[in-house]
């Protein structure tokens, strides 16, 4: 099995980020395979297991939870499409080369107008410690994460 995250951000722009181990962690920690220098995700936030033709995610106790199609999970198998959020950044899994092309959850029609509020600042709260773990987000794709 192929597996792949495919990180999507407001500017439109991508970035697979292939799952190339039996186990895959994600989170801040310096350990982590991916690690994700925002503090919106957890040290040890969630992991991904190949098992005899499945592929399976956990979270592994994050505070702010992981979510797979819009939906808090402990622990479930996921299929090529599937959506995942953790913290701010949204990915879509892509699994032996489906779906052939990723594109960004589509937003849920609002019901009511949202009422006004101050602007939101567009930066993401950094973690500020650095990194050696085998994919750094912060090494390689701070530019575009600025537009989270």
């Amino acid at each position: 099995m192929h597996a792949n995250l495919v990180l999507f951000t407001k500017s439109g722009s991508q970035r697979i980020i292939p799952l190339s181990s039996e186990i895959t962690i994600l989170g801040r920690r310096h350990d982590c395979d991916l690690r994700i220098p925002l503090k919106r995700v957890s040290r040890r936030h969630c992991q991904f297991s190949k098992s005899n033709g499945d592929l399976k995610i956990r979270d592994l106790d994050s505070k702010c939870g992981t979510f797979l199609n819009g939906k808090k999970i402990s622990e479930s198998i996921v299929n090529a499409g599937d959506y995942l959020k953790i913290g701010p950044l949204t990915f879509q899994l892509q699994i032996d080369g489906k779906p052939e092309k990723a594109s960004p959850p589509q937003p849920k029609k609002q019901q009511q107008a949202k009422p006004a509020s101050a602007p939101q600042q567009n930066k993401p709260d950094l973690d500020s410690s650095g990194s050696s773990a085998a994919l750094d987000l912060s090494d390689s794709f701070m530019a575009e994460l600025d537009e989270l």
